[in-house]
């Protein structure tokens, strides 16, 4: 892939980021301990799998061309370890970050932190990504802002 990037790798990071959240907040829900904190996750996890659903849509609607493959299934395998390994959810951090997590609390941080590298991801790609689909990606900002919110006001009762 080189160092260029096509909006269709853009789509398909993102729609790996929100199912790697998804999966955390899903995780979430089974070491918080209260139920107000277990609906909220269940929630989060639930909106994260809308997003997909969504950066799914929007991929479906562009023109991809991927690059020559040496084995099939090799460009989506490297979107996914990109990804899950350089990005919001980067599996060493993510493996000792799960580890640390033992309360609601310490989801609700961790959540936190990812929400707000997700923010920042989403305004970079706006730059990959025709102006067309900016108004798309500015409802994500606007929906990973809210669980920060949320998330914040979270964190403000369980501390």
């Amino acid at each position: 892939m080189g160092s260029q990037i096509e909006a269709s790798d853009v789509f398909q990071i993102a729609m790996r980021i929100e199912e790697n959240g998804a999966s955390f907040y899903r995780y979430a829900v089974q070491v918080a301990k209260e139920e107000k904190a277990k609906e909220m996750f269940k929630w989060l996890a639930g909106a994260e799998d809308e997003h997909r659903a969504l950066f799914k849509e929007m991929l479906s609607r562009i023109e991809t061309q991927a690059p020559p493959e040496s084995y099939p299934g090799e460009y989506g395998t490297y979107l996914h370890n990109y990804a899950d390994n350089n990005l919001i959810f980067k599996k060493e951090v993510m493996d000792a970050e799960m580890a640390k997590i033992t309360s609601t609390l310490s989801a609700i941080e961790f959540a936190i932190n990812r929400e707000v590298d997700s923010i920042l991801y989403y305004h970079e790609i706006k730059g990959f990504i025709a102006k067309n689909q900016h108004e798309s990606i500015d409802r994500i900002i606007n929906e990973e802002r809210k669980h920060f919110n949320v998330l914040s006001k979270m964190k403000e009762e369980y501390s």
